[in-house]
Protein backbone atom coordinates (compact mmCIF):
# COMPACT_ATOMS: atom_id res chain seq x y z
CA UNK A 1 0.00 0.00 0.00
CA UNK A 2 1.76 3.01 -1.25
CA UNK A 3 2.45 6.20 1.57
CA UNK A 4 -0.15 9.48 0.62
CA UNK A 5 2.04 11.74 -1.67
CA UNK A 6 4.81 9.21 -2.86
CA UNK A 7 5.33 8.44 -6.25
CA UNK A 8 3.61 5.65 -6.12
CA UNK A 9 0.39 6.56 -4.83
CA UNK A 10 0.18 9.44 -7.42
CA UNK A 11 1.17 6.94 -10.52
CA UNK A 12 -1.94 5.14 -8.98
CA UNK A 13 -4.30 8.10 -8.35
CA UNK A 14 -3.51 8.85 -12.00
CA UNK A 15 -4.04 5.36 -12.98
CA UNK A 16 -7.70 5.97 -11.13
CA UNK A 17 -8.17 9.25 -12.10
CA UNK A 18 -7.17 8.40 -16.06
CA UNK A 19 -9.97 5.65 -15.98
CA UNK A 20 -12.63 7.24 -14.51
CA UNK A 21 -15.61 8.16 -16.87
CA UNK A 22 -17.11 10.34 -14.10
CA UNK A 23 -14.31 12.47 -13.76
CA UNK A 24 -13.31 12.51 -17.48
CA UNK A 25 -17.46 13.99 -17.84
CA UNK A 26 -17.14 16.40 -15.02
CA UNK A 27 -13.67 17.98 -15.76
CA UNK A 28 -13.80 17.78 -20.16
CA UNK A 29 -13.55 21.10 -20.23
CA UNK A 30 -11.09 21.48 -16.96
CA UNK A 31 -7.42 22.86 -17.56
CA UNK A 32 -4.77 23.55 -15.14
CA UNK A 33 -2.01 22.19 -12.85
CA UNK A 34 -1.98 21.29 -8.93
CA UNK A 35 1.04 21.53 -6.61
CA UNK A 36 -0.99 19.74 -3.68
CA UNK A 37 0.89 20.65 -0.04
CA UNK A 38 0.07 18.55 3.20
CA UNK A 39 1.20 21.53 5.86
CA UNK A 40 2.96 19.91 9.29
CA UNK A 41 1.06 19.02 12.26
CA UNK A 42 1.16 17.23 15.16
CA UNK A 43 1.20 13.74 12.98
CA UNK A 44 3.75 15.18 10.09
CA UNK A 45 7.04 16.65 10.85
CA UNK A 46 7.80 18.41 7.27
CA UNK A 47 5.35 19.37 4.28
CA UNK A 48 4.62 17.25 1.41
CA UNK A 49 3.73 18.00 -2.45
CA UNK A 50 2.39 16.21 -5.26
CA UNK A 51 1.92 17.89 -8.52
CA UNK A 52 -0.70 16.82 -11.24
CA UNK A 53 -1.44 18.08 -14.42
CA UNK A 54 -5.21 17.69 -14.97
CA UNK A 55 -6.22 18.64 -18.91
CA UNK A 56 -9.74 18.10 -20.09
CA UNK A 57 -10.54 14.74 -17.90
CA UNK A 58 -7.29 13.28 -17.65
CA UNK A 59 -4.23 13.55 -15.76
CA UNK A 60 -1.61 13.89 -18.06
CA UNK A 61 1.27 14.04 -15.56
CA UNK A 62 1.95 13.83 -11.94
CA UNK A 63 4.88 14.05 -9.78
CA UNK A 64 6.68 13.86 -6.09
CA UNK A 65 7.93 17.80 -5.58
CA UNK A 66 10.05 18.36 -2.95
CA UNK A 67 10.73 22.01 -3.50
CA UNK A 68 7.89 23.77 -4.35
CA UNK A 69 9.40 26.58 -5.90
CA UNK A 70 10.24 23.83 -8.78
CA UNK A 71 6.75 24.31 -10.58
CA UNK A 72 4.84 26.86 -11.08
CA UNK A 73 1.21 25.16 -10.91
CA UNK A 74 -2.07 27.45 -11.62
CA UNK A 75 -3.56 26.02 -8.14
CA UNK A 76 -1.82 25.57 -5.04
CA UNK A 77 -4.14 23.48 -2.67
CA UNK A 78 -3.39 23.46 0.63
CA UNK A 79 -4.46 21.64 4.19
CA UNK A 80 -3.20 20.23 7.14
CA UNK A 81 -2.09 16.51 7.42
CA UNK A 82 -5.30 16.20 9.79
CA UNK A 83 -7.65 17.43 7.21
CA UNK A 84 -6.01 15.71 4.48
CA UNK A 85 -6.60 12.43 6.31
CA UNK A 86 -10.07 13.52 6.71
CA UNK A 87 -10.47 14.90 3.44
CA UNK A 88 -9.09 11.40 1.80
CA UNK A 89 -11.61 9.59 4.32
CA UNK A 90 -14.67 11.41 2.97
CA UNK A 91 -15.36 13.30 6.48
CA UNK A 92 -14.76 17.15 4.39
CA UNK A 93 -15.99 17.78 0.88
CA UNK A 94 -13.32 19.56 -0.80
CA UNK A 95 -15.43 22.68 -2.10
CA UNK A 96 -16.91 22.81 1.65
CA UNK A 97 -13.33 22.50 3.44
CA UNK A 98 -12.07 25.59 1.08
CA UNK A 99 -15.08 27.54 2.64
CA UNK A 100 -14.43 26.18 6.32
CA UNK A 101 -10.55 26.91 6.15
CA UNK A 102 -9.41 24.16 6.55
CA UNK A 103 -7.62 24.38 3.33
CA UNK A 104 -6.93 27.18 1.04
CA UNK A 105 -6.45 27.81 -2.35
CA UNK A 106 -3.73 29.87 -4.31
CA UNK A 107 -5.82 30.30 -8.02
CA UNK A 108 -8.95 31.22 -9.94
CA UNK A 109 -10.99 30.87 -7.16
CA UNK A 110 -14.41 31.25 -9.16
CA UNK A 111 -12.88 28.52 -11.91
CA UNK A 112 -12.69 26.08 -9.44
CA UNK A 113 -16.10 26.88 -8.08
CA UNK A 114 -17.36 25.85 -11.18
CA UNK A 115 -16.11 22.89 -11.37
CA UNK A 116 -17.54 21.62 -8.37
CA UNK A 117 -18.87 18.51 -9.17
CA UNK A 118 -15.27 17.86 -10.80
CA UNK A 119 -13.60 18.65 -7.71
CA UNK A 120 -15.49 16.09 -5.97
CA UNK A 121 -14.98 12.96 -7.82
CA UNK A 122 -11.50 13.91 -8.22
CA UNK A 123 -11.08 13.94 -4.43
CA UNK A 124 -13.61 10.60 -4.50
CA UNK A 125 -11.25 9.36 -7.09
CA UNK A 126 -8.21 8.81 -4.12
CA UNK A 127 -10.04 6.82 -1.81
CA UNK A 128 -9.92 4.27 -5.02
CA UNK A 129 -6.20 3.77 -3.85
CA UNK A 130 -5.42 2.27 -1.12
CA UNK A 131 -3.07 4.88 0.78
CA UNK A 132 -1.23 4.71 3.68
CA UNK A 133 -0.93 7.73 5.86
Amino acid sequence: MPKLFTQEWIEKYMEVLNTSKEYENAAKDWEGDFLFVIEPDDELDSPKYAYIDLYHGKARKGFVVNDPSEVNPAYVFSGKFSNWKKLLNGEIDPIKGLITRKFTLKGNMAKVMRYAKAAKVLVDCTRKVETEF
